[in-house]
């Protein structure tokens, strides 16, 4: 950093002459340079009070003053980082980069000494959106100035950040096509060889695709250790060349390789100069896992134990070699450092010292979430967590079995819980504490965002110059929102109250059955009469092939019809693996379900296997339960009342006559609900997101008939209003509290899948939004029988029964109306649209007379109407045509 002070100080007297001898930029300098020249944790604080002190100077701020702060920062940022301050360096590179931008400094290299460090710091602690919009940003500079150095260390640093949000092959297409048409010197090839390597190694791991992928990355790893021993420079990349074939030869057994490679590593690694404590630490856990690996446990400990003497300066091990709760912060190193030693305290066969290395794990994950912006950043730090929580649910589920005390099962429970929807949790919670400016921020922050997904879009067609205009803006917003958030912190309360889950569950005669899924098992909870069940369902036999068997029943509308007796097997069977309670003395279930049980119709399982083929005899768990689902089971305990006094409903009919999208059967939908409840109905033309947007706020029920996808792994869910495609995420903004948001639309509760969070859809967008009831369809709906369904459910609804009995009413009706004929009673017309939310009771009309009133004339009209009408209507028209939504 001394050669950056030296460039600045040349840049100012020469460039920028003709200031006085003692300005205020020259005391920052002064500053800058008495620190540079004798660096400590201790000093750092000395450069912050002569920021402050020049913020608190009422004189005007010159550029040039300003200039010198940004310079300020980065040195401050880059010794924070030094001495271990992670999280105050990003804040210190945040502050310079947010000062450079508002001002326009050019002549500085922003990118080598702010941003380049800031994305990978952003990468180090989980900020992965931030890394990759901070790399991009740097890309597109460098791209400009024709700096080819600098575009290859970008390339380099975002398919690092590909490589930890899981996109593998992004990242090998990124690394491969640079190699391939890039002019690289032998080291950045070299250098980027290793990257590569890294990538397959990861794919065996996550993809099982052993062979092939094994073999390019001993390959890659090979090639980049004969590029990068000819220099010199690169004795830390050349280390960690021989460091990653020393994992990869642990993952194929070879230890005696693994541990020649390593001892190579070492070799090089030593050679480095400035060995930063981050790497020395991380070089002592990779010793550690080695050992670990080799049995060796008393070595994998000592190793350990130098971790936390590396990064922890007060750490004295003592009676137990775990740290202080109080000394962690956010690192990586120290994240995989406790996971490790949990591992060995189970060799050890010392499960509760597991436990409790695992709980500091947890806190420091905690530390991660609480300063990302990005939901996506959020999501994929979670899983991490995920892999963490089964394995203390696994030690908790041995514990109880050897000792038969309750509370093992609590807290593995309650571990569960805490890796419910944690992102939607926090955002409502948040949106409920944040102030006006913050949430006017975000909003920006969603608009951009949106500008840049639709634009990626496009693919080939996109205008690049755009989207780095927009990741621009985006940026520039996070950096204000992260100060806004800073000023004004609040934390989340993440405790669960067990006992007020027990009463509410009493209260509403009701049974809860909780799932987990790991990467071996499903766990399932199941909580009624003030205890809680635990029960492990494997992954392995023909259960889980037979799980994803039934949910592939409802991927088209013959499948069932043309064997009806198969799924009536396959359906009892997977009731049984699934260990669902049995009805006892309760009426109503509640279902948290979790990875590919989000996708499932448990109301069309079969409790009880038959030989009949005519779909109203089958035993469904629908004839046993009213059901209803929930994102978590804290969402359940703490539902609010109904808002609304009156049922009133917001109808969206966008129908889109005379178009190949035409819902023809939506104005039967419409006017059903119009004869059952008053409300406003915007149809064709006048379904606008617009219309919608300006109304959502008036009425009790929104109700959007329309078209839905579900999307891709590339392209985010959508729905479509009349005059545009809204993605799920756009609707966040909205900020709305009906009592009940009816998305009659395909595949609305469908989208990408991340465990415990949901899947990214539709509805989703609108539990964002604050929407808490929602009744939503899991596959392609037909546009006819879907009309039907919403005609019996708001039929069922002017009764007054709860939203959740309405969903189980009208299916129940549907199965023994005798009008209906058998094919269409197939669990696929029926089982597509599922309640998530509260299950009290709707408020219920003071008018009794008029209750009366509207019964008597719903009979009188059932005695008039010609209930064969509508089914001959249906005969004809499904022959001519099957429109989904």
């Amino acid at each position: 950093m001394t050669k950056l002070y030296c460039y600045i100080l040349f840049f100012t007297s020469v460039i920028l002459s003709g200031q006085p001898s003692f300005s205020e930029e020259d005391k920052l300098y002064h500053a800058i340079d008495v620190f540079v020249a004798n660096p400590s944790a201790k000093a750092l604080q000395n450069l912050t009070d002569t920021e402050t002190e020049f913020w608190k100077n009422p004189k005007p701020k010159t550029k040039e003053a300003l200039l010198a702060i940004v310079v300020l920062n980065c040195n401050k940022a880059y010794y924070e980082n030094q001495f271990g301050q992670s999280e105050k360096a990003i804040k210190s590179y945040e502050k310079a980069w947010l000062l450079y931008q508002r001002h326009h400094f050019k002549g500085y290299d922003i990118i080598e000494y702010c941003l380049k460090p800031l994305g990978n710091l952003y990468t180090l602690l989980g900020d992965y959106d931030n890394a990759e919009n901070t790399i991009k940003q740097y890309y597109f500079i460098a791209d400009q100035e024709k700096n080819e150095p600098q575009k290859v260390a970008a390339i380099l640093n975002l398919s690092n950040v590909y490589q930890n949000t899981g996109n593998l092959y992004k990242a090998i297409d990124l690394l491969e096509k640079t190699i391939q048409t890039e002019k690289l010197t032998p080291t950045q090839k070299g250098i980027l060889l290793n990257n590569l390597g890294a990538d397959y190694f990861l794919t065996t791991k996550r993809f099982l695709i052993q062979t092939t992928a094994f073999e390019k990355a001993e390959s890659s790893f090979l090639k980049a250790i004969l590029l990068l021993k000819k220099d010199p420079s690169q004795a830390e990349t050349l280390s960690n060349s021989y460091r990653n074939l020393a994992k990869l030869k642990i993952e194929q057994n070879d230890l005696t390789k693994a541990s020649d490679y390593f001892e190579k590593a070492k070799t090089a690694f030593h050679k480095t100069s400035g060995q930063e404590p981050r790497k020395i630490a991380q070089l002592y856990y990779e010793a550690a896992f080695l050992s670990f690996k080799l049995g060796k446990i008393k070595d994998a400990s000592q190793n350990i134990s130098a971790v936390f003497k590396t990064l922890l300066p007060d750490y004295s091990p003592s009676k137990s070699i775990l740290p202080n709760q109080n000394s962690l912060y956010a690192e990586t190193v120290l994240l995989d450092a406790l996971d490790l030693q949990a591992a060995l305290y189970l060799a050890q066969n010392q499960p509760k010292n597991a436990l409790k290395s695992f709980a500091l794990s947890f806190h420091i994950e905690e530390l991660f979430q609480s300063f990302l912006v990005y939901e996506n950043s959020k999501i994929v730090t979670q899983i991490r967590n995920r892999n963490r929580t089964e394995k203390c649910i696994s030690i908790y589920y041995s514990l109880y079995e050897k000792e038969k005390k309750m509370h093992y099962i609590e807290s593995a429970f309650l571990l569960s819980e805490q890796t419910k929807s944690v992102v939607l949790k926090s955002r409502l919670h948040e949106n409920a504490s944040r102030s006006r400016a913050e949430k006017h921020i975000l909003q920006q922050l969603q608009n951009w965002n949106t500008v840049i997904l639709k634009e990626q879009q496009k693919l080939e067609l996109a205008n690049i110059s755009k989207i780095n205009e927009a990741i621009k803006k985006q940026n520039e917003l996070m950096l204000l929102l992260k100060k806004e958030k800073s000023e004004d912190a609040t934390e989340t309360n993440t405790t669960f109250d067990l006992q007020k889950l027990y009463g509410k569950l009493m209260q509403d005669n009701a049974v809860l059955t909780e799932y987990f899924a790991g990467s071996t098992g499903i766990y399932n909870f199941t909580v009624e009469n003030n205890t809680i069940k635990l029960y492990y369902i494997s992954l392995e036999g023909t259960g889980f092939t037979s799980l994803m068997e039934f949910i592939r029943f409802f991927n088209d509308p013959n499948t069932i019809t043309n064997n009806p007796q198969h799924y009536n097997r396959v359906g009892n069977r997977i009731y049984k693996y699934l260990k669902i309670p049995s009805t006892g003395n309760h009426k109503n279930l509640i279902l948290i379900p979790d990875g590919v049980l989000s996708f499932l119709p448990f109301e069309a399982l079969i409790t009880k296997e038959s030989a009949t083929t005519n779909f109203a005899k089958m035993h469904y768990l629908l004839n046993d339960f009213n059901v209803a689902y929930n994102n978590s089971a804290s969402f359940y305990v703490n539902s609010v009342p109904f808002s609304k006094p009156k049922k009133t409903v917001l109808g969206i009919f966008p129908i889109f006559e005379n178009t190949d999208f035409a819902l023809t059967f939506s104005k039967n939908e419409l006017q059903s609900i119009k004869k059952n409840f008053d409300g406003q109905f915007f149809e064709n033309s006048n379904a606008t997101f617009s219309n919608f947007k300006k109304n959502a706020v008036h009425y009790s029920i929104l109700h959007l008939s329309t078209h839905a996808s579900s999307g891709d792994l590339e392209t985010p869910a959508s729905i479509k209003f009349y005059d545009q495609e809204i993605l799920y995420s756009e609707l966040y903004n909205l900020h709305i509290n009906p009592d009940l948001v009816v998305l009659s639309a395909c595949e609305t509760g469908i989208g990408k899948l991340y465990k415990a969070e949901g899947a990214m859809s539709v509805a989703r967008g609108f539990q964002f939004a604050g929407a808490q009831n929602l009744l939503f369809s899991l596959w392609k709906v037909n546009d006819f029988t879907t009309s039907v369904f919403m005609d019996d459910f708001y039929t069922n609804l002017k009764k007054n029964p709860s939203y959740f009995e309405a969903n189980a009413n009208a299916k129940r009706d549907f199965l023994q109306d005798p009008n209906i004929p058998n094919a269409k009673k197939s669990p696929y017309y029926w089982s597509a649209f599922v309640y998530y939310g509260s299950i009290a009771p709707a408020e219920k009309s003071s008018n009794y007379i008029v209750y009366i009133i509207s019964i008597l004339i719903v009979i009188g009209l059932f005695l008039i109407f010609n209930p064969y009408q509508k089914w001959k209507i249906f005969t004809k028209s499904s022959k001519k045509q099957n429109t989904e939504k």
